[in-house]
């Protein structure tokens, strides 16, 4: 499970710059992580090229797409709930075209397009360049379908359009599909097995964004530190590469320093990590450079070396605090965040136990915490019986997110009294008097505006805090402005 989009952005229908000759109206949302939103550039991109502006009006729409997300339940549900709401507006006009995008699109292709008849079109992620040849067999009368998953497909060659952005922060696509069979996850099975993009599509892509004024990328994988490049290929295959090309390979850590060093004004950002593939060179490259941040998302799902065996986790509750234990001794400012699945097949109270403890153990600065929900075509929905009853999810749930606020306080009073540095991202949601940015360890600040600008590199004093944000007051520019 990834890092998901922060729930007001969820659904947000996508804007980018009209090009005149264009006479066609795109409505795009999204649903889900943040790799689905980056996926949502690459389609407005292909489109754009095909005649396409975007439109956040629906009624207005030739065509609707929403970018879906299989990971929980209660994604689903909102995303059928959207699709009533299309054909609804579909009756009024009859030329508007549906289409699915994404995980759902996999997994549900033939209920879609065959059962319900609820939409025209079912794109799966690595299909996104057939799109345009998609539409030519929906304009024709026939339902359209492409969901088959790529051994290849890295979308390395689309320049992707920046959609609501706010000219600051960019997700930058690493690698695609996962090989890691988490018995709770859909994952390697809607997306596919996993493979990297070329270095040189990665910078390129970095470097028209940093001419664009961008000031932090976020490199974005469902396993950024497995990332390896040797050529092409999957990840599963590279033992079988030549001698050449294992020995001009680059692995995450070497992708990450390249990065820091070409765009030394630049901050630079990963998601997700896989405790089993993080390794101790990841850990010296973001002590090594000021503008990799001190901060890492570390998924663990559970405390509980037996639950972590069912949820066919690569890794022990001991392995895990090891890993740790090294992250505090090479980077000790480090931020660490968490994804909790509470409730999983078979766990007992002495299980969600060694969850918290395991939480007090690392004093997690942030969290994604979510009661188990069984999700079809997963091994833990195929073989294993939802027997936790739902009162003692919620139960459970409600304590690890209790204990998370905790140690949120704790982490951000840490700040207190010191002068951090800041990126300007947008204003105060809470005042328009104020900004608001984040630091090297991903907490969030507000301060004053006075004459500073969105973009800028801050140096703030911290004088109070919440559980999750820093209030203080602008003392200068970073030595980075200069």
């Amino acid at each position: 499970m990834e890092k998901i989009i922060e729930e007001q952005k969820q659904g947000t229908s996508l804007v980018l710059e009209q090009k005149k000759e264009n006479t066609k109206k795109l409505f795009i949302e999204s649903y889900g992580c943040a790799m689905n939103f980056s996926d949502s550039e690459i389609v407005a991109s292909i489109l754009n090229d095909q005649g396409y502006n975007t439109t956040q009006n629906l009624e207005e729409a030739d065509l609707v797409l929403v970018n879906t997300c299989s990971i929980r339940d209660k994604a689903e549900q909102t995303i059928r709930k959207r699709l009533e709401k299309y054909n609804a507006v579909k009756k009024i006009n009859p030329s508007m075209k549906v289409g699915v995008l994404g995980c759902m699109a996999e997994r549900l292709k033939s209920q879609f397009l065959e059962e319900e008849k609820i939409v025209d079109m079912v794109v799966g992620p690595d299909a996104y360049k057939d799109i345009p040849n998609l539409l030519k067999e929906v304009e024709e009368g026939r339902d359209a379908i492409n969901v088959i998953l790529s051994k290849e497909e890295t979308y390395g060659d689309i320049s992707p359009v920046r959609l609501n952005s706010n000219g600051v922060n960019a997700f930058v696509s690493i690698t695609r599909g996962c090989d890691n069979m988490c018995t709770f996850c859909v994952v390697p099975f809607t997306r596919g097995r996993e493979r990297s993009r070329e270095p040189q599509s990665i910078i390129g892509e970095i470097k028209d964004l940093w001419e664009k004024g961008f000031k932090e990328v976020c490199l974005l994988g469902q396993n950024v530190d497995s990332y390896l490049w040797y050529g092409g290929g999957l990840k599963k295959d590279f033992e079988k590469a030549s001698e050449m090309e294992k020995a001009t390979a680059v692995d995450f850590a070497q992708l990450l320093e390249m990065c820091a060093i070409q765009f030394p004004k630049m901050r630079f950002r990963f998601s997700t990590s896989n405790p089993q593939d993080m390794h101790e060179e990841v850990l010296h490259v973001i002590a090594k450079y000021h503008n990799v941040c001190n901060y890492i998302h570390l998924p663990v799902q559970s405390g509980s070396t037996r639950i972590l065996k069912e949820m066919n986790r690569q890794h022990t509750r001991e392995e895990y605090m090891d890993l740790i234990d090294k992250i505090r001794t090479i980077i000790p400012n480090c931020s660490i965040s968490q994804d909790m699945i509470t409730g999983f097949p078979t766990e007992t109270e002495d299980d969600h136990q060694d969850t918290l403890s395991l939480m007090r153990y690392v004093k997690y600065d942030f969290g994604y915490m979510f009661a188990y929900s069984e999700r079809p075509g997963t091994l833990a929905a195929r073989k294993m019986e939802d027997d936790v009853p739902e009162g003692i999810k919620k139960r459970r749930l409600q304590e690890i997110v209790d204990l998370q606020q905790e140690l949120s306080l704790e982490r951000t009073q840490r700040f207190l009294g010191q002068t951090v540095e800041i990126l300007i991202e947008k204003e105060s949601k809470k005042s328009n008097a104020h900004w608001s940015g984040r630091n090297s360890e991903n907490t969030v600040a507000v301060f004053p505006k006075e004459n500073y600008k969105v973009g800028d590199f801050v140096l703030v004093k911290i004088n109070d805090c919440t559980t999750a944000t820093l209030i203080g007051e602008a003392v200068g520019y970073s030595e980075v402005m200069n």
